[in-house]
């Protein structure tokens, strides 16, 4: 449900600043060297704050269809949430390596070159707070292609979804997500 929601929304806002091509969505300023919206921090913060509240999460992991869901606490934030703090873009090497899109509420950065693995982020803010963001990984070479995924709403939920395909060995799909209790 989540993900058919956030689809829509995504789908919807960043169709209108396609057809619009307007003052809703300009691209930011940059001054010349660009400043990305700073993931490696951001999740650095709300994990502290998740380990405070040590909430209870509802994780689900699906491999190639089978299923496991476990009501447990996370005793290390940092490690659960690695894949969305690896997937920052504020390295010097790629300062000018992704274009920036802003409108309506929403950050949009989207990789210039097809080499870069990090391919696309969305952030949804309000008032300079993150309501949700998705990530897009690709990474292929001639042994394998990984195709990932990453959705997290703070308070709420965590997601990631995960195509690869290895020569020799074939597909695999994984799934996990984790539903923060209130």
């Amino acid at each position: 449900m989540y993900w058919c929601r956030l689809k829509l929304l995504t789908i919807t806002a960043l169709a209108g600043c396609l057809l619009t091509g307007s003052l809703a969505c300009k691209p930011a300023e940059t001054g010349g060297s660009a400043k990305y919206f700073d993931i490696k921090g951001y999740f650095t913060a709300d994990t502290s704050r998740l380990k405070k509240l040590n909430p209870y999460v509802l994780k689900t992991v699906r491999h190639n269809g089978v299923t496991e869901t476990k009501k447990v606490k996370i005793e290390n934030w940092g490690q659960e949430l690695d894949t969305f703090i690896g997937a920052d873009i504020n390295r010097p090497a790629w300062k000018n390596s992704y274009s920036i899109a802003t409108g309506d509420s929403l950050l949009l950065y989207k990789a210039k070159t097809p080499e870069l693995k990090v391919r696309e982020i969305i952030i949804k803010k309000e008032n300079d707070k993150v309501k949700w963001m998705v990530i897009y990984i690709k990474t292929e070479n001639m042994l394998y292609k990984d195709v990932e995924k990453l959705s997290y709403y703070p308070d709420s939920l965590y997601l990631i979804e995960k195509d690869q395909h290895v020569k020799l060995m074939g597909n695999n799909h994984y799934r996990i997500q984790g539903v923060i209790q209130k």
